[in-house]
Protein backbone atom coordinates (compact mmCIF):
# COMPACT_ATOMS: atom_id res chain seq x y z
CA UNK A 1 0.00 0.00 0.00
CA UNK A 2 1.40 3.28 -1.02
CA UNK A 3 0.52 6.72 -0.66
CA UNK A 4 1.01 9.51 -3.05
CA UNK A 5 0.56 13.37 -2.22
CA UNK A 6 -0.77 15.01 -4.90
CA UNK A 7 -1.89 18.60 -3.36
CA UNK A 8 -1.09 19.86 0.00
CA UNK A 9 -2.55 23.03 0.09
CA UNK A 10 -5.34 24.90 1.29
CA UNK A 11 -8.22 27.29 -0.54
CA UNK A 12 -5.73 27.52 -3.31
CA UNK A 13 -2.71 26.36 -5.43
CA UNK A 14 0.90 27.78 -5.03
CA UNK A 15 3.66 27.42 -6.91
CA UNK A 16 4.99 24.55 -4.79
CA UNK A 17 1.62 22.77 -3.71
CA UNK A 18 -1.55 22.14 -5.41
CA UNK A 19 -4.95 21.37 -3.61
CA UNK A 20 -6.19 18.95 -2.24
CA UNK A 21 -5.64 15.09 -3.60
CA UNK A 22 -4.64 11.72 -2.35
CA UNK A 23 -3.43 8.48 -4.47
CA UNK A 24 -3.27 5.42 -2.91
CA UNK A 25 -1.72 3.05 -4.59
CA UNK A 26 -3.11 -1.13 -4.45
CA UNK A 27 0.01 -2.94 -5.94
CA UNK A 28 -2.18 -6.13 -5.34
CA UNK A 29 -4.60 -5.32 -7.60
CA UNK A 30 -3.21 -3.07 -9.54
CA UNK A 31 -5.39 -0.03 -8.66
CA UNK A 32 -5.44 3.77 -7.56
CA UNK A 33 -7.77 4.69 -5.16
CA UNK A 34 -8.29 8.82 -5.46
CA UNK A 35 -9.21 10.81 -2.21
CA UNK A 36 -10.04 14.37 -3.33
CA UNK A 37 -9.33 16.07 -6.46
CA UNK A 38 -8.83 19.59 -6.35
CA UNK A 39 -8.11 21.88 -9.97
CA UNK A 40 -5.57 20.64 -11.36
CA UNK A 41 -5.46 17.01 -10.14
CA UNK A 42 -4.76 15.34 -13.74
CA UNK A 43 -1.44 17.85 -14.21
CA UNK A 44 -0.20 16.32 -10.67
CA UNK A 45 -0.83 12.85 -11.83
CA UNK A 46 0.80 13.15 -15.09
CA UNK A 47 3.75 14.23 -12.97
CA UNK A 48 3.28 11.32 -10.45
CA UNK A 49 4.47 7.45 -11.08
CA UNK A 50 0.65 6.93 -10.56
CA UNK A 51 -1.45 5.70 -13.66
CA UNK A 52 -4.66 7.59 -14.53
CA UNK A 53 -5.84 4.14 -16.17
CA UNK A 54 -5.36 2.02 -12.48
CA UNK A 55 -7.68 4.56 -10.78
CA UNK A 56 -11.00 2.69 -9.90
CA UNK A 57 -12.62 4.44 -7.17
CA UNK A 58 -12.84 7.94 -5.83
CA UNK A 59 -13.51 9.33 -2.35
CA UNK A 60 -14.70 13.16 -1.67
CA UNK A 61 -15.03 13.89 1.67
CA UNK A 62 -17.11 17.48 1.01
CA UNK A 63 -18.21 19.69 -1.98
CA UNK A 64 -15.53 22.81 -1.51
CA UNK A 65 -13.82 23.47 -4.75
CA UNK A 66 -9.93 23.09 -3.59
CA UNK A 67 -11.39 19.50 -2.89
CA UNK A 68 -13.86 18.91 -6.29
CA UNK A 69 -12.89 21.92 -9.23
CA UNK A 70 -10.61 19.05 -10.67
CA UNK A 71 -13.46 16.08 -10.71
CA UNK A 72 -15.10 16.70 -14.30
CA UNK A 73 -11.66 17.22 -16.19
CA UNK A 74 -10.42 13.90 -14.63
CA UNK A 75 -13.21 11.78 -15.41
CA UNK A 76 -12.88 13.41 -19.38
CA UNK A 77 -9.36 12.58 -19.25
CA UNK A 78 -10.19 8.99 -18.27
CA UNK A 79 -12.62 8.46 -21.24
CA UNK A 80 -9.92 8.90 -23.57
CA UNK A 81 -6.80 6.88 -21.75
CA UNK A 82 -7.65 4.01 -23.96
CA UNK A 83 -9.79 1.13 -22.94
CA UNK A 84 -11.22 2.67 -19.38
CA UNK A 85 -13.15 0.94 -17.15
CA UNK A 86 -15.83 1.98 -14.92
CA UNK A 87 -15.11 4.45 -11.62
CA UNK A 88 -16.88 4.38 -8.72
CA UNK A 89 -16.94 8.16 -6.96
CA UNK A 90 -18.12 8.30 -2.80
CA UNK A 91 -19.03 11.61 -1.26
CA UNK A 92 -21.34 13.37 0.23
CA UNK A 93 -25.27 14.65 -0.46
CA UNK A 94 -24.83 16.99 -3.79
CA UNK A 95 -22.02 14.80 -5.99
CA UNK A 96 -24.23 13.19 -8.03
CA UNK A 97 -25.80 16.20 -8.93
CA UNK A 98 -22.71 18.43 -9.10
CA UNK A 99 -21.55 16.00 -11.37
CA UNK A 100 -24.35 15.16 -13.62
CA UNK A 101 -24.73 18.99 -14.27
CA UNK A 102 -21.38 19.27 -15.28
CA UNK A 103 -21.63 16.42 -17.49
CA UNK A 104 -25.05 18.39 -18.83
CA UNK A 105 -23.26 21.97 -19.37
CA UNK A 106 -19.96 21.21 -20.62
CA UNK A 107 -21.63 18.54 -23.10
CA UNK A 108 -19.42 15.51 -21.73
CA UNK A 109 -19.85 12.21 -22.50
CA UNK A 110 -18.09 9.53 -20.84
CA UNK A 111 -17.57 6.61 -22.79
CA UNK A 112 -17.40 4.19 -19.59
CA UNK A 113 -19.66 3.50 -16.88
CA UNK A 114 -19.69 5.76 -13.80
CA UNK A 115 -21.30 5.16 -10.74
CA UNK A 116 -22.08 7.75 -7.45
CA UNK A 117 -22.77 6.43 -4.37
CA UNK A 118 -23.68 9.01 -1.09
CA UNK A 119 -22.12 8.00 1.71
CA UNK A 120 -23.81 7.90 5.12
CA UNK A 121 -21.74 7.30 8.33
CA UNK A 122 -20.75 3.43 8.93
CA UNK A 123 -19.61 1.07 5.96
CA UNK A 124 -19.11 2.89 2.62
CA UNK A 125 -17.45 0.01 0.35
CA UNK A 126 -16.32 -4.06 1.28
CA UNK A 127 -14.82 -6.77 -1.05
CA UNK A 128 -12.74 -10.28 0.15
CA UNK A 129 -9.50 -7.61 0.82
CA UNK A 130 -10.43 -4.22 1.54
CA UNK A 131 -13.66 -2.15 3.72
CA UNK A 132 -14.02 1.47 3.78
CA UNK A 133 -15.86 3.60 6.61
CA UNK A 134 -16.64 7.14 6.89
CA UNK A 135 -17.69 9.50 9.62
CA UNK A 136 -19.13 12.95 9.58
CA UNK A 137 -16.39 15.70 10.75
CA UNK A 138 -17.05 18.95 11.80
CA UNK A 139 -16.92 21.71 9.17
CA UNK A 140 -19.23 24.48 7.29
CA UNK A 141 -20.61 21.75 4.90
CA UNK A 142 -20.96 18.48 5.46
CA UNK A 143 -17.86 16.53 5.46
CA UNK A 144 -16.68 12.81 5.68
CA UNK A 145 -13.78 11.34 7.20
CA UNK A 146 -12.60 8.31 5.87
CA UNK A 147 -10.39 4.76 6.64
CA UNK A 148 -9.38 2.41 4.71
CA UNK A 149 -8.81 -0.96 6.16
CA UNK A 150 -6.73 -3.43 4.94
CA UNK A 151 -8.32 -6.90 6.14
CA UNK A 152 -6.01 -9.41 8.10
CA UNK A 153 -4.21 -12.06 5.89
CA UNK A 154 -3.54 -15.77 7.55
CA UNK A 155 0.32 -16.30 7.24
CA UNK A 156 2.33 -18.26 5.13
CA UNK A 157 1.60 -22.51 5.44
CA UNK A 158 4.59 -24.40 6.02
CA UNK A 159 4.31 -27.04 3.53
CA UNK A 160 7.55 -28.88 3.66
CA UNK A 161 6.44 -29.05 7.48
CA UNK A 162 3.47 -30.24 6.98
CA UNK A 163 5.21 -33.25 4.52
CA UNK A 164 7.92 -34.02 7.42
CA UNK A 165 5.46 -35.17 9.52
CA UNK A 166 2.97 -37.34 6.74
CA UNK A 167 0.02 -35.33 6.05
CA UNK A 168 -1.42 -35.94 3.23
CA UNK A 169 -1.58 -33.37 0.64
CA UNK A 170 -5.53 -32.63 0.40
CA UNK A 171 -8.35 -31.32 2.09
CA UNK A 172 -6.63 -31.47 5.24
CA UNK A 173 -4.13 -28.85 4.05
CA UNK A 174 -7.11 -26.75 3.39
CA UNK A 175 -8.40 -26.83 7.10
CA UNK A 176 -4.83 -26.25 8.73
CA UNK A 177 -4.39 -23.26 6.91
CA UNK A 178 -7.65 -21.45 7.98
CA UNK A 179 -5.97 -22.72 11.44
CA UNK A 180 -8.02 -25.47 12.41
CA UNK A 181 -7.30 -28.66 14.36
CA UNK A 182 -7.13 -32.15 12.76
CA UNK A 183 -6.79 -35.56 13.17
CA UNK A 184 -5.13 -38.42 11.03
CA UNK A 185 -5.59 -41.90 10.26
CA UNK A 186 -3.02 -42.52 13.43
CA UNK A 187 -4.40 -40.95 16.06
CA UNK A 188 -2.09 -38.04 15.83
CA UNK A 189 -3.92 -34.27 16.16
CA UNK A 190 -2.36 -31.54 14.18
CA UNK A 191 -3.43 -27.75 14.86
CA UNK A 192 -3.11 -25.62 12.10
CA UNK A 193 -1.55 -22.52 13.78
CA UNK A 194 1.74 -25.11 14.57
CA UNK A 195 2.01 -24.90 11.00
CA UNK A 196 0.89 -21.27 9.72
CA UNK A 197 2.75 -18.15 10.06
CA UNK A 198 2.06 -15.47 12.40
CA UNK A 199 -1.13 -13.31 10.13
CA UNK A 200 -0.42 -10.94 8.53
CA UNK A 201 -2.11 -7.60 10.26
CA UNK A 202 -4.05 -5.37 7.65
CA UNK A 203 -3.26 -1.81 7.54
CA UNK A 204 -5.51 0.94 8.33
CA UNK A 205 -5.17 4.51 6.56
CA UNK A 206 -7.24 7.46 7.43
CA UNK A 207 -8.27 10.35 6.09
CA UNK A 208 -9.53 13.25 7.71
CA UNK A 209 -9.75 16.71 5.92
CA UNK A 210 -11.32 19.37 6.24
CA UNK A 211 -12.61 19.47 9.90
CA UNK A 212 -12.05 21.08 13.48
CA UNK A 213 -10.76 19.23 16.37
CA UNK A 214 -13.84 16.29 17.23
CA UNK A 215 -14.14 13.38 18.89
CA UNK A 216 -15.53 12.12 15.57
CA UNK A 217 -11.74 12.17 13.96
CA UNK A 218 -10.50 10.37 17.33
CA UNK A 219 -12.78 7.38 16.96
CA UNK A 220 -12.36 7.31 13.25
CA UNK A 221 -8.42 6.88 13.49
CA UNK A 222 -8.15 4.64 16.15
CA UNK A 223 -5.10 2.27 15.84
CA UNK A 224 -4.28 3.71 12.53
CA UNK A 225 -0.88 3.02 10.55
CA UNK A 226 -0.98 6.55 9.03
CA UNK A 227 -3.29 9.48 9.61
CA UNK A 228 -3.52 11.94 7.03
CA UNK A 229 -5.00 15.15 8.74
CA UNK A 230 -5.30 18.53 8.07
CA UNK A 231 -3.72 21.22 9.35
CA UNK A 232 -4.44 24.44 8.08
CA UNK A 233 -3.35 26.77 10.72
CA UNK A 234 -0.72 27.16 13.87
CA UNK A 235 -1.53 27.13 17.00
CA UNK A 236 -1.05 30.55 16.74
CA UNK A 237 -4.15 31.28 14.53
CA UNK A 238 -6.22 28.97 16.87
CA UNK A 239 -8.85 31.74 16.63
CA UNK A 240 -8.77 31.17 12.40
CA UNK A 241 -9.15 27.71 12.72
CA UNK A 242 -12.31 27.59 14.89
CA UNK A 243 -13.91 30.49 13.24
CA UNK A 244 -13.13 28.62 9.74
CA UNK A 245 -14.08 25.09 11.17
CA UNK A 246 -10.19 23.93 9.89
CA UNK A 247 -7.17 22.71 12.49
CA UNK A 248 -4.37 23.53 13.43
CA UNK A 249 -0.97 21.76 13.68
CA UNK A 250 -2.00 21.10 17.60
CA UNK A 251 -5.15 19.69 16.78
CA UNK A 252 -4.14 16.74 14.44
CA UNK A 253 -1.43 15.62 16.92
CA UNK A 254 -4.25 15.54 19.80
CA UNK A 255 -6.25 13.39 17.63
CA UNK A 256 -3.20 11.39 16.52
CA UNK A 257 -2.11 10.90 20.37
CA UNK A 258 -5.96 10.41 21.30
CA UNK A 259 -6.19 7.77 18.87
CA UNK A 260 -2.99 5.85 19.33
CA UNK A 261 -1.76 6.53 15.44
CA UNK A 262 1.39 5.23 14.70
CA UNK A 263 2.09 8.00 12.16
CA UNK A 264 0.50 11.38 11.27
CA UNK A 265 1.24 12.75 8.45
CA UNK A 266 -0.07 16.44 8.10
CA UNK A 267 -0.96 18.16 4.70
CA UNK A 268 -3.80 20.79 3.56
CA UNK A 269 -1.34 24.37 4.78
CA UNK A 270 -2.49 27.26 4.59
CA UNK A 271 -0.46 29.45 2.13
CA UNK A 272 0.27 32.04 4.70
CA UNK A 273 3.25 29.68 6.02
CA UNK A 274 4.96 30.18 3.07
CA UNK A 275 8.76 30.74 3.61
CA UNK A 276 9.88 34.48 4.44
CA UNK A 277 6.44 35.00 6.73
CA UNK A 278 7.10 35.11 10.30
CA UNK A 279 5.56 31.50 10.55
CA UNK A 280 6.75 28.73 8.07
CA UNK A 281 5.50 24.80 8.19
CA UNK A 282 8.35 23.88 10.39
CA UNK A 283 6.78 25.93 12.83
CA UNK A 284 4.12 23.89 12.26
CA UNK A 285 5.71 20.76 12.44
CA UNK A 286 7.74 21.66 15.82
CA UNK A 287 4.03 21.95 17.66
CA UNK A 288 2.68 18.56 16.15
CA UNK A 289 5.58 16.76 17.80
CA UNK A 290 5.88 18.27 20.98
CA UNK A 291 2.49 16.39 21.42
CA UNK A 292 3.07 13.69 18.40
CA UNK A 293 6.93 13.09 17.99
CA UNK A 294 6.22 10.76 15.15
CA UNK A 295 4.13 12.83 12.78
CA UNK A 296 5.50 14.65 9.20
CA UNK A 297 4.59 17.28 6.67
CA UNK A 298 3.13 16.10 3.09
CA UNK A 299 4.37 18.33 0.35
CA UNK A 300 3.71 17.85 -3.23
CA UNK A 301 4.52 14.07 -4.81
CA UNK A 302 5.59 12.62 -1.58
CA UNK A 303 5.14 8.70 -1.33
CA UNK A 304 5.09 6.84 1.86
CA UNK A 305 4.94 3.23 2.11
CA UNK A 306 2.57 1.75 4.40
CA UNK A 307 4.93 -1.53 5.95
CA UNK A 308 2.81 -4.64 6.52
CA UNK A 309 2.94 -5.71 10.22
CA UNK A 310 2.90 -10.07 11.39
CA UNK A 311 0.62 -10.82 14.48
CA UNK A 312 2.20 -12.53 17.52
Amino acid sequence: MQITFLGTSSGVPTRSRNVSSVAIRLPQRAEVWLFDCGEGTQHQLLRSDVKISQIRRIFITHLHGDHIFGLMGLLASYGLAGNPTAIDIYGPPGLSEYIRASERYSYTHLSYPLKVHTVQPGLVYEDEEFLVSCVPLKHRVTAFGYRIVEKDRPGRFNVEQAAALGIPNGPLYGKLKRGEEVTLSDGRQIRGSDLCAPPEIGRKVVYCTDTVYCDAAVELSQDADVLIHEATFSHQDADMAFDRLHSTSTMAAQVALGAGVKQLIMTHFSPRYAPGNALVLDDLLQEARAIFPNTALAYDFLIHEVPRRRGE
